[in-house]
């Protein structure tokens, strides 16, 4: 992996990220993938709309259809037919949302299914070997996702512990990351994409965490600076907090992440949100808000919001965004798009979901293309003739 620098704004920063799998440009909003697709979208169109990242999710994948049987298909690239770059998670969050089915200790978690009720166990060793087998560009460190609201006393000690599982993950990572399923990783079977994976390796982000404390923050992420990650990620954040305590958390932990190393804000969030968090330095964010929101007649606009299950629009003939370019607004009219809604066709959340994966896209598009204009209007006002 590598990570270029190519124009700043700010805090703000525009780069390249060089994975196995393609080249992303950050700041990007990562579309989340849970079992090896994004709901409702075909990867086709999510290439139309140039998403280079996905987000794949560990817990799911090793539920269902299980993590060894992806191995022997050729890795998750391979079983999704998607030739680009994937995110995976660790799984922590998906466990911490199993609070009544979980138990944790100092060497892991053991849960129950949620599609059973059979038992497993995940350890920080047992996620890596499984995010290893599904064979993502990324993977992440297994964390304990600290809920809100939660004391300094739990906060402390779930901190504690997600740093010690970092340690745990990072040496089993680094010992056995050979051995991803990239041989014939190509959708299309291509021999030549197969000798460019020849010694390529994932990478592991370590995740910061310590609650809503600013000083646990700041201990937890100059200990995972310590620990020397290719990239870090700031997690347990829309977990119920407000807004303003989620930038507070996010303003904290930048400046103590190497600015050198891609920084990733996980779950996160509205379309002005994540603009606002890339123009303060984050470079990757994923949510399940744009597809989630669609599938629920929220689509994002230019406007704002607009819930096309409302009876107004039941004769609007217009687009849902009249300033979008996306292959909905182009061809369906609000009033169709309502009535795919009220009728349950599946088609509402096809079309509701790309146009809202469009809108995310284009968001950060624009804010990319704001940082390099802003750098190249600084660098202009400082030539002797105005120009460079």
């Amino acid at each position: 992996m590598t990570f270029q620098i190519h124009q700043t704004s700010g805090a703000g920063r525009r780069a390249t990220l060089t994975l196995p799998h393609g080249t992303v440009e950050t700041p990007v909003f990562m579309p989340v993938g849970t079992q090896a697709t994004v709901k409702a979208v075909p990867q086709q169109l999510l290439e139309q709309l140039d998403v280079r990242i996905l987000l794949g999710n560990t817990y799911h994948l090793y539920l269902r259809p299980g993590h060894e049987a992806i191995r022997r298909m050729g890795g998750l690239h391979r079983f999704m037919s998607w030739d680009r770059a994937i995110l995976t998670d660790s799984g922590g969050f998906q466990v911490f949302s199993l609070s009544s089915l979980r138990k944790v200790t100092e060497d892991g978690v053991s849960f129950r299914s949620h599609i059973n009720g059979s038992s497993h166990f995940f350890s920080p060793e047992h996620s890596m070997d499984v995010q290893i087998a599904l064979g993502s560009d990324i993977a992440m460190a297994f964390d304990e996702c600290t809920e809100y609201p939660a004391d300094r006393t739990r906060a402390r000690t779930s901190l504690d512990l997600t740093l010690r599982w970092a340690k745990r993950s990072r040496d089993h990572f680094e010992k056995h990351k050979s051995s991803v399923p990239w041989t014939l990783d190509s959708a299309q079977g291509s021999e030549l994409r197969a000798q460019e994976l020849q010694g390529a390796t994932p990478s592991l982000f370590g995740i910061v965490q310590g609650g809503m404390f600013a000083d646990l923050r700041r201990e937890s992420a100059e200990r995972l600076v310590e620990m020397n990650f290719p990239g870090y990620a700031i997690g347990g954040l829309s977990v119920g907090e407000p807004r303003e305590l989620t930038r507070e958390m996010i303003a904290t932990t930048l400046p103590l992440l190497p600015a050198n190393k891609p920084r990733y804000v996980m779950g996160v969030g509205y379309p002005d949100e994540i603009a606002e968090y890339a123009r303060m330095g984050v470079d990757m964010m994923d949510c399940v808000l744009p597809t989630r929101a669609a599938r629920h007649g929220l689509l994002f606009t230019s406007e704002g919001r607009l819930n096309i299950k409302n009876r107004q629009y039941a004769e609007d003939q217009g687009p849902a965004d009249p300033a979008c370019g996306c292959m909905v607004c182009r061809r369906y009219s609000r009033a169709y798009l309502r009535h795919l809604m009220a009728a349950q066709e599946p088609l509402s959340a096809v079309l509701n979901t790309v146009h809202n994966l469009a809108f995310y896209m284009e968001t950060m598009r624009r804010v990319r293309e704001g940082i390099a204009e802003e750098q190249g209007a600084r660098s202009r006002e400082g030539s002797p003739t105005g120009y460079v």
